[in-house]
């Protein structure tokens, strides 16, 4: 969908330590992306686990984790926060993908919560608009990782951990 889209060079960026689940959000998106997958998982925990409801499968831990922030990594793509709520522990936020050469955008709404001991980030839940229209992202996540796309709802109850 991004063929021919020129990389960026890496946005300068001031090495900081948040450790509010709002400003943590911030960071990640307003200053460190696309500049270093490994500032963004400094600020994952271990134990971390990310629900995408792109996806039925669960990614667990950081190895999981990196791999999926560096597939999205690409030259084309930006994610942009939109509304952001002020949460301590944990925090809610409405975004946006704009995808180079592409006009409309995909939106959806993530949770972040972290890890009260570590203080990192150790469960995600992002929700994608919905697929009745064919959002761009949908279909790129699909490109990306055929086999995995959740086309009807998961029953209440049916994930481990019920997270």
């Amino acid at each position: 969908m991004t063929k021919g889209a020129k990389p960026r060079q890496p946005v300068p960026y001031e090495k900081r330590t948040p450790t509010i689940a709002n400003e943590i959000v911030c960071y990640l998106f307003n200053e460190v992306q696309g500049s270093s997958v490994e500032e963004s998982m400094r600020f994952f925990d271990d134990g971390i686990i990310y629900r995408d409801f792109n996806y039925e499968e669960v990614l667990r831990g950081k190895e999981e984790v990196r791999k999926f922030i560096q597939d999205f990594s690409f030259p084309g793509i930006t994610f942009r926060l939109q509304k952001v709520d002020d949460g301590i522990t944990s925090t809610s936020f409405t975004w946006e993908v704009a995808l180079a050469g592409v006009e409309e955008t995909t939106r959806g709404i993530s949770l972040y919560e972290l890890n009260l001991e570590t203080n990192f980030i150790n469960y995600v839940r992002d929700v994608p608009e919905s697929a009745i229209k064919p959002p761009p992202l949908g279909t790129l996540a699909r490109l990306l990782r055929p086999g995995l796309g959740v086309f009807q709802p998961v029953p209440l109850g049916s994930r481990e951990g019920g997270k």
